[in-house]
């Protein structure tokens, strides 16, 4: 089914016969091997260790939600990479956060925003908030077979319902459970932390710049308690990816931006090292 168009000049017959809006399973029909639950693994001796993405955190305010994920991948007791990139637009109003092995996180999440970019084509419409978490839910679940054998993907998903007009959060377990989360939600080695830090410091009526401390606070909670989150790394000027999806979209925070909410979570830390007792700011 490979598009080699060198010799004829035209597309498979494949690409060009109306089916299904899902791209999934237009794989599954045509080459099911590409898909990453069909994979065999092969013969491993010994331990095996693979790169592991860890902490990702989610909170609603009104007008939309914030997802946030660490820089820190492991493997074993070894950091494994300093700065890698754990949160991804899915769509246009719509993020994904990846935990758990990351090389197969990332690939899911790329299959995922052609999963929705094709259904979008095919349709000419796009998805409802709650169709897309579907469908990632349906994916995950895809991936069991890996996950019994120590590959699992547990991502954190969130948008905003232009539908109901406010921000969702979605979490999962390993055989593609889903559930929603009220206000705040994590996943990943860290989660433990970064949620009791969000449960004490959530309110309903945050500000989108109080929901940004909120996020960054949490995951240098979970970095305080938990060797496979990094927290802010101001030495190597590496801070938290931290999004912000609205009626107006998905927007990514710049370097500056993501740094200023950094410095000021530490140097506030510096005068309350356990933490913020009351206010946000």
């Amino acid at each position: 089914m490979e598009a080699n168009t060198r010799s004829t000049g035209r597309l498979p017959a494949a690409f060009l016969t109306p089916g299904s809006s899902s791209f999934m399973d237009f794989l599954s029909g045509h080459v099911p091997e590409m898909l990453p639950g069909n994979r065999s693994l092969p013969p491993v001796q010994g331990a095996f260790e693979a790169p592991h993405g860890t902490t990702i955190v989610a909170a609603t305010f009104p007008g939309g939600v914030v997802l946030a994920g660490d820089r820190r991948a492991t493997m074993g007791n070894m950091i494994a990479q300093r700065d890698m990139q754990k949160v991804f637009p899915a769509d246009e109003y719509s993020a994904v956060g990846i935990a758990g092995t990351a090389g197969l996180a990332i690939e899911m999440v790329k299959l995922f925003q052609l999963e929705l970019e094709h259904f979008e084509k095919v349709e000419g419409t796009t998805l409802s908030l709650e169709g897309k978490a579907n469908r990632l839910s349906t994916m995950i679940r895809g991936n069991l077979s890996m996950a019994m054998q120590g590959l699992a993907v547990v991502p954190l998903f969130a948008g905003f319902d232009v539908d109901r007009g406010k921000g969702r959060i979605f979490s999962y377990d390993v055989t593609g459970g889903r559930s929603e989360e009220r206000g705040y939600a994590s996943t990943g080695s860290g989660s433990l932390f970064a949620r009791g830090s969000m449960k004490k410091l959530y309110r309903d009526d945050l500000t989108e710049e109080q929901a940004l401390t909120l996020v960054v606070q949490a995951l240098y909670d979970a970095a305080d308690d938990d060797s496979a989150t990094g927290g802010p790394d101001l030495a190597r000027r590496l801070f938290p990816i931290v999004t912000v999806i609205t009626d107006e979209g998905f927007r990514k925070l710049t370097d500056t931006e993501s740094s200023e909410v950094a410095r000021s979570v530490v140097e506030h830390r510096l005068q309350e090292p356990d933490g913020p007792r009351a206010a946000l700011l």
